[in-house]
């Protein structure tokens, strides 16, 4: 997909989270509920107007930020080799923070008959699956993937710690997803252990890599 095509088609994306909030605002609470902890218990609330269009507003900013990275990246040329990949991901994360905007709209209409857990961990699965795909696909980059001094020194460190990264993405993803028929606590051990645990063992293979490199 075209960045152009991404770019029209996460607006009208955002555009219409913008609509339903303005749609909604006589129904909505004067105070709406804004996070949820690890029990599925509200714990965090914040204005009518902040909880209608925050959300919208917040994945607006990052659509900017995902299209005008790339372009100042030194090592542009290499982000244009998996753009599709990323631009898929663009559009993965808008429909994720969106998703979750209307979550919360749900909840502050008095539909709460779900746990936010089980109804965002899926989702949230689907996305770190799609990381994991285009991490596989990642060239050397300062803004995108698994940056750490190492990678960002050498080509082969890049590429096998996104390889092995890509698998260990897409295994927390599926992780995440089984957490979802859980919720509560479980669906949260599911969802972060295996990613923060998979982060820190890349940072130390990544360093492994190098070492092994700058010494043959």
């Amino acid at each position: 997909m075209t960045t152009k095509a991404t770019t029209i088609i996460a607006l009208v994306l955002i555009g219409l989270a913008v609509l339903a909030g303005a749609l909604l605002w006589n129904q909505l609470p004067d105070q709406m509920a804004s996070h949820w902890n690890a029990n599925d218990e509200v714990n965090g609330y914040m204005p009518k107007f902040w909880g209608a269009f925050l959300m919208p507003l917040i994945t607006l900013g990052m659509l900017v930020l995902f299209l005008v990275l790339p372009n100042i990246d030194p090592l542009k040329a290499n982000i244009a080799q998996f753009r599709e990949s990323f631009n898929l991901f663009i559009l993965l994360i808008v429909a994720f923070m969106l998703y979750v905007h209307g979550l919360t709209l749900a909840w502050s209409l008095g539909y709460q008959d779900f746990r936010i857990s089980a109804a965002m961990l899926p989702f949230l699965g689907v996305l770190f699956i799609a990381v994991g795909w285009m991490l596989r696909k990642a060239k050397r980059n300062f803004f995108i993937g698994i940056r750490t001094p190492w990678t960002l020194s050498s080509d082969s460190v890049w590429d096998k710690t996104h390889q092995l990264g890509s698998v260990l993405f897409m295994i927390s993803g599926a992780l995440a997803i089984v957490g979802g028929f859980f919720g509560g606590m479980a669906a949260f051990w599911l969802m972060f252990i295996p990613l923060i645990g998979s982060s820190l063992f890349l940072v130390v293979y990544s360093y492994v890599l190098y070492r092994g490199e700058t010494k043959a």
